[in-house]
């Protein structure tokens, strides 16, 4: 394994993170316990969640999966060995996060709420990087359409400064350490730095965006921002959701899937991409490689990206994710690739 800087935090953190949003929901307590050890051993020390987790997200489950680590950062005593990173609901109508039934915003009043919250369901006093999920304002982030553009709402929305005086208190009360943003754009990443550069605000140290073979979108804009101005990617989704394993390949549904169980996914079968997916499977054929671990090697080791956020409902996928890391992303291999994404480009943004 090895290591990266968080930003400008100095922090290292490892290229490989493990993600969390099934516990609670597909992955029991115990199973949750499993992974946090199984991943520390191979020298994982960076963990990811958010209040609204367990996914796909509802009033019963949500919270279990920070519940689940704090029962384990009690039982390991293995806080201190850990970065962890949770995240605050954006604008979206998740009446069941907050006590007064409303919709969740980024309003100061809403982001006490939620520190409060995770830092009580954690077992923790402190929270490394505390990241915004996704804007306050409006965007088309989740699916859209490939070359879709913006669509501009209007600007009934908290303002960014506003946000970031709010992220300052926490961050000044010691609850928080550093604020990361996620599925944000290029703008809003900008203006975040803006604001923090010109009033003395915390930075942003973090972008957590989906990035996989079928979504390199990121590489359009904001690989720059990360690079000139070290807001490194927090890559999610390195599989799309399991559609690089070939499992949903021909119409496949595996018991116990995430399409099987919730029937979600659907941004991952528009057209072409059964054919590009079944020509980075013939990569990974060709190289002998089990196609998890070449389209996760592939995510980790772009020169933008901090970590790689895998996550796993098994063992089986869990050990495939992390070793990935070993890996050999030759010359070759990446011709192979980029001849593909060239060919057929995001098809999945």
């Amino acid at each position: 394994m090895k290591y990266r800087k968080l930003g400008q935090t100095g922090q290292d953190v490892s290229e490989i993170c493990l993600g969390t949003m099934t516990w609670g929901q597909q992955n029991t307590e115990a199973e949750g316990h499993e992974q946090m050890d199984y991943a520390v051993s191979e020298g994982v020390n960076f963990f990811d969640t958010a209040e609204m987790y367990a996914v796909p997200p509802k009033p019963e489950t949500q919270g279990s999966t920070e519940r689940i680590i704090g029962t384990w950062f009690k039982k390991s005593g293995n806080r201190d060995k850990i970065v962890l990173a949770t995240k605050a609901a954006g604008r979206a109508p998740f009446t069941w996060l907050r006590t007064d039934g409303s919709n969740t915003e980024h309003t100061k009043e809403q982001l006490n709420e939620a520190v409060n919250a995770s830092l009580k369901r954690l077992q923790t006093d402190y929270i490394d990087l505390y990241q915004l999920h996704w804007p306050d304002r409006p965007m088309g982030n989740f699916g859209g359409t490939p070359g879709g553009g913006y669509t501009h709402h209007g600007d009934e929305i908290n303002k960014i400064g506003d946000i970031l005086e709010a992220l300052n208190e926490i961050v000044k009360s010691g609850k928080v350490r550093w604020i990361g943003l996620s599925n944000e754009s290029a703008w809003g990443t900008m203006k975040f730095l803006h604001h923090a550069e010109m009033s003395g605000l915390p930075r942003v140290q973090s972008i957590q965006n989906a990035y996989n073979l079928l979504n390199r979108t990121y590489e359009v804009g904001l690989s720059e921002v990360s690079m000139r101005e070290q807001v490194g990617l927090l890559a999610y989704s390195p599989l799309a959701q399991g559609y690089l394993t070939g499992k949903y390949q021909k119409g496949a549904l595996p018991e116990g899937s995430r399409k099987q169980l919730f029937n979600r996914l659907q941004r991952y079968e528009g057209q072409g991409v059964e054919k590009t997916i079944d020509q980075y499977l013939a990569i990974a054929r060709k190289y002998g490689l089990d196609a998890s671990q070449m389209a996760n090697q592939f995510a980790t080791t772009r020169p933008f990206v901090t970590t790689n956020i895998i996550g796993a409902t098994t063992m089986e996928q869990l050990k495939l994710a992390v070793t990935s890391v070993n890996v050999d992303m030759s010359e070759e291999l990446e011709k192979d690739l980029d001849a593909v994404h060239h060919a057929w480009p995001n098809p999945c943004p």
